[in-house]
């Protein structure tokens, strides 16, 4: 299954969004425009069905309803995620879950989120509907939803371990390298690297030797010097890559991630999340680090990938060299477009401006990269100039 349709209401950046996703999804935007936000809104349904606080640490991480809640709500303060999951080559969905929320508490009461709704839908028939007039619930149950309740969601059971499997990727190189946090933080989720090798530690020896022989054969082309990439632990059991560095020396020498680039770290990582990963792969903005020539071909590897193991991936992206691979379509790529009512989002398949020079011949990058650039950025070159030259710096 993959998401073929996101509805947010006063999630974060946007007031009120409604968008069809593909199996393969790029999306891009200004910065600010809300490409992270946009992502975090599937990061949010994983973290609820992951059972390891549910709602109210979902909604306590990232600072609760109020930090959540659109800056352009109205008078309509509460939040909608809803999404419906189905087949990527069919036009029905299987499934749907719409979770409506608001906040409660202030004063000697603790803030916290309060459940306004929660529907279930199979194949467009209702078959959990939660709201605070329902027969059972109260002011405590309303704080639970029932995706994050084993005992109560065995009718939707697959929508539960769908989203436990949404990976999230946005690897930091510099926390990778400080392995001496590892023993601190291999509990945490999404901790942009740090939790990265304790994944790979959990994988079983025979599976993780296979994955690595497929990135191997990948890394002898965009990083030639590395040889032979593996997992080891040290003696106090903490995870390493290392890999033989090939130089004059008939031998090489061997490093570990604290020796390894940036670029290297991070394409490791994204390679790891396309082929380790069994549900939808969140990736930001991979092309960090890394050369021009390797991303270009990110999207034909990604489909690649895709063709051996169905997945969809969703990725946020500035990249020019990205989203100029000819294979992309427009029904693949959002625009994210900042307004005074919050930023909406388009497929550029709806954009007829913006489809028409794709039609003409044009690549994605080249109809979309200009329409997404902040029109008076170029002022602002312009005034750093002429004050430079007004103080006689040039």
């Amino acid at each position: 299954m993959i998401i073929k349709r996101l509805k947010l209401h006063n999630w974060k950046n946007f007031q009120n969004v409604e968008v069809s996703l593909s199996e393969r999804c790029f999306i891009i935007g200004a910065n600010a425009a809300g490409k992270s936000n946009f992502i975090d809104a599937l990061r949010f349904l994983r973290d609820i069905a992951k059972q390891s606080g549910g709602l109210q640490t979902a909604v306590e991480d990232r600072g609760g309803v109020t930090k959540i809640r659109c800056l352009a709500a109205r008078t309509s303060t509460n939040i909608i995620i809803d999404v419906e999951l189905g087949e990527p080559d069919s036009d029905i969905s299987t499934w749907r879950y719409r979770l409506d929320f608001a906040h409660v508490g202030g004063g000697i009461m603790k803030k916290q989120a309060a459940i306004l709704s929660e529907t279930v839908w199979h194949n467009q028939a209702i078959i959990l509907q939660r709201t605070k007039s329902s027969e059972d619930e109260d002011s405590e149950t309303l704080k639970y939803t029932h995706l994050e309740q084993i005992t109560a969601n065995k009718q939707f059971r697959d929508i539960q371990t769908f989203f436990q499997n949404i990976e999230y990727l946005n690897v930091v190189p510099q926390l990778i390298r400080e392995s001496g946090s590892y023993l601190q933080t291999q509990s945490k989720e999404d901790f942009y690297g740090r939790n990265f090798l304790e994944k790979l530690a959990k994988i079983n020896e025979r599976t993780r030797t296979a994955y690595f022989t497929r990135v191997n054969e990948i890394l002898k082309y965009a990083v030639p010097q590395l040889d032979k990439l593996q997992f080891v632990k040290d003696d106090n059991g903490v995870p390493h890559l290392e890999a033989r560095y090939v130089h004059w020396r008939a031998q090489g020498s061997k490093q570990q991630e604290m020796q390894f680039s940036d670029g290297t770290l991070r394409l490791i990582g994204f390679l790891f999340a396309l082929l380790y990963s069994s549900g939808v792969v969140l990736l930001e903005e991979p092309e960090i680090n890394l050369h021009a020539g390797i991303v270009k071909q990110l999207p034909e590897f990604i489909s690649k990938i895709q063709r051996y193991k169905s997945k969809q991936i969703i990725i946020t992206t500035h990249s020019y060299d990205i989203l100029s691979n000819e294979g992309i379509g427009t029904q693949e790529v959002l625009v994210l477009e900042p307004t005074k009512e919050g930023t909406i989002v388009k497929r550029v398949s709806d954009i007829p401006e913006i489809k028409a020079i794709v039609d003409a011949g044009f690549s994605i990058a080249d109809a979309t990269i200009s329409a997404t650039t902040p029109q008076d950025v170029g002022k602002f070159v312009l005034q750093s100039y002429y004050k430079k030259v007004k103080c006689g710096k040039i």
